[in-house]
């Protein structure tokens, strides 16, 4: 059976994604000699938890025709609940974990809740929460970095004889257990069915307003996370982190497939945009670009993936 001109062109993205990551890494290789060894590679690796998980929750708000502008201020304020939570409320590292995470469901669960119900823009929406989520960031850790300590490090050390952190294989499952959910579940077709046609969708029965609730609960909660994995990989809260993580997040999403205007999602697509984006600045690193031209050079990538959305848009 021959495949459909849809799928012959969602493939050929696909294939362009491959091939500009293998030149990448040919060119980056070329231009430092570490830049292709197991010790880089691990290293590139265990950097990547919490921008995998915010890549995760805003493929899944994206795909119902929402964005979360609100993750990476989220990420801070995890953190920083976290930190103080245990530094100096006293209270055991997994209960403070457990603090962190709920903080940023409950943002999650207001924005989703002033979007699903109060249709309002998840744009205007995100942003605000963004603006408040890091000014409590702020507020909770004094405005300093909180040092939490080798209690927490163990999630983002590597693991000695597999090279990757218990972090990144805990983003790795999370990114696969949504993906099943997104292939093999009724809640999956849903998801998709309201970010390609809301009103055919509530037409045919489907509740749309608890699932978008869920998916901005979801990317709090995940961004929640990814503040814990970052301070693991830091020792520390600090409430600058995850400063322009939802910029890169949307790009890596758009880069593997994600639409900006709902209905197409993929979670594999997302980690290779995620991969991509985290050669591009590691190499950039390596090759001694500073950290200006870094910023530029990825704010080009993220037009370049607004682009190929829109190519990709046109062709489907």
């Amino acid at each position: 059976m021959t495949k459909s001109p849809t799928a012959r062109r969602v493939n050929v993205s696909d294939y362009v994604i491959i091939g500009v990551l293998v030149a990448m890494i040919a060119a980056f290789s070329l231009a430092s000699g570490s830049f292709l060894s197991l010790a880089n590679a691990s290293i590139l690796l265990n950097q990547l938890p919490a921008l995998i998980l915010v890549t995760v929750g805003m493929t899944l708000v994206m795909l119902v025709g929402g964005i979360d502008l609100s993750v990476g201020s989220l990420v801070a304020l995890s953190a920083g609940v976290l930190g103080i939570a245990v530094t100096s409320w006293g209270i055991p590292l997994p209960l403070a974990m457990a603090l962190g995470l709920l903080v940023c469901a409950i943002a999650g669960l207001l924005s989703g809740a002033l979007v699903s119900f109060g249709r309002l823009p998840s744009f205007i929406v995100t942003l605000g929460m963004l603006e408040a989520a890091r000014g409590l960031a702020y507020a909770v850790s004094g405005s300093q970095t909180i040092y939490i300590g080798q209690s927490i490090e163990g999630l983002a050390l590597p693991i000695s004889w597999l090279g990757v952190s218990p972090a990144f294989l805990i983003a790795v499952a999370i990114a696969a257990i949504a993906w099943l959910i997104l292939k093999k579940t009724i809640a999956g077709r849903h998801l998709i069915a309201i970010g390609t046609n809301e009103g055919a969708a509530r037409a045919s029965g489907i509740e749309t307003r608890p699932y978008r609730l869920a998916v901005f609960a979801v990317s709090g909660t995940l961004a929640g996370l990814a503040g814990i994995f970052n301070a693991a990989y830091l020792a520390a809260a600090d409430p600058n982190a995850g400063s322009g993580l939802e910029l890169s997040a949307i790009a890596a999403a758009v880069i593997g497939g994600t639409s900006l205007n709902g209905g197409r999602g993929s979670i594999p697509g997302g980690l290779m945009g995620v991969l991509l984006i985290a050669i591009l600045q590691g190499g950039l690193a390596q090759v001694g670009v500073s950290e200006p031209y870094k910023r530029v050079i990825t704010g080009l990538v993220i037009i370049l993936a607004v682009l190929l959305d829109s190519w990709r848009s046109r062709r489907i």
